[in-house]
């Protein structure tokens, strides 16, 4: 008869444990990947003292790189173990097309830069909203069934960042920015008649890109109606701009990579990004045509009424 002898556990640490300095190597790397965030965390939310060559935020972070490093030298089997589960997963993740090597680092190089923005919302309040001036023609000239405003939308998708590799999970957000860029570039300003407000349907505007901030915002919103989105129209007073509906914060953050490293790096160089919270917590981005990129400065800070088309 076979006896089996049982393991204890000092010999299945052993076993599972990686050879040296292997075992070293992982767990500073891995520390390196906890610290860099969690430093960004503290430096936003601890006083500056301001200290010659920043030495207080570089000694901030080798502490917080000590701390981490002991933490995980104590735990290191069981990281260890847990490492090689999650390689395990990621390598058939990459294999079959699910969640693997690539999205995680996209994850995470778009979570660290998000982290480093300071974006500015301004919270809109329903309550003091104000009655949008010529509602039901806006309603009306927001034609985005029209075939010009749908093909035209179709024709900006194709012109701009479609050969974009390695972000297939984002290419409605990447599609609607093309839009942007195409009707940005072309756009021309000019008055309405005086003494008289002219609204310009948007399939109307396709023929010279040209007219006032309400026709711009009016184009801008039946083209990004036409391809699935979801724009607004933001009323400041003597101003009208369009907005579009990104999401939750985690849509804020991948839309703040894509315009300030894939798709818009040199227009938002050293810029912020602004945006709208609304009573239900969504974010809404600007796309005036005074922006040269999404998310630009706004022209006016003032919101007196808003129009969405869900």
């Amino acid at each position: 008869m076979i006896k089996i002898k049982p393991i204890s556990f000092i010999t299945l640490k052993e076993k599972l444990s990686l050879p040296k300095p292997w075992d070293n190597i992982v767990v500073f790397l891995l520390n390196i990947l906890i610290a860099i965030p969690a430093f960004i965390i503290v430096h936003h939310n601890l006083i500056e003292f301001n200290w010659p060559l920043n030495l207080d935020r570089i000694i901030l972070f080798v502490g917080i790189l000590i701390i981490i490093q002991l933490i995980l030298r104590t735990l290191k089997t069981i990281i260890v173990i847990f490492i090689f589960l999650y390689l395990i997963s990621l390598i058939y993740g990459t294999l079959f097309g699910e969640y693997g090597f690539q999205r995680v680092f996209e994850d995470y190089r778009s979570m660290i830069f998000s982290m480093q923005e300071d974006p500015h919302p301004e919270d809109l309040i329903i309550s003091k909203l104000l009655p949008f001036p010529n509602k039901s023609k806006i309603i009306d000239a927001v034609d985005f069934s029209n075939p010009k405003v749908r093909n035209f939308a179709l024709y900006a998708t194709t012109k701009h960042f479609k050969d974009i590799k390695g972000y297939s999970k984002d290419r409605k957000l990447i599609q609607y920015f093309a839009v942007f860029k195409e009707i940005k570039q072309r756009w021309n300003y000019v008055n309405d008649p005086k003494g008289r407000e002219y609204i310009a349907a948007a399939s109307e505007s396709l023929q010279h890109f040209s007219g006032d901030c309400d026709d711009h915002a009016i184009l801008m919103s039946a083209t990004i109606k036409a391809i699935g989105g979801t724009p607004r129209i933001i009323h400041t007073g003597g101003h009208l701009y369009p907005e579009i509906l990104i999401g939750d914060k985690n849509d804020l953050e991948t839309a703040v990579y894509l315009i300030k490293e894939v798709l818009f790096v040199e227009e938002s160089k050293n810029q912020e990004i602004h945006y709208h919270i609304d009573e239900r917590g969504k974010i809404w981005l600007n796309l005036d045509y005074t922006a040269t990129f999404p998310g630009g400065p706004f022209m006016k800070e003032e919101i007196l009424g808003e129009l969405t088309f869900n």
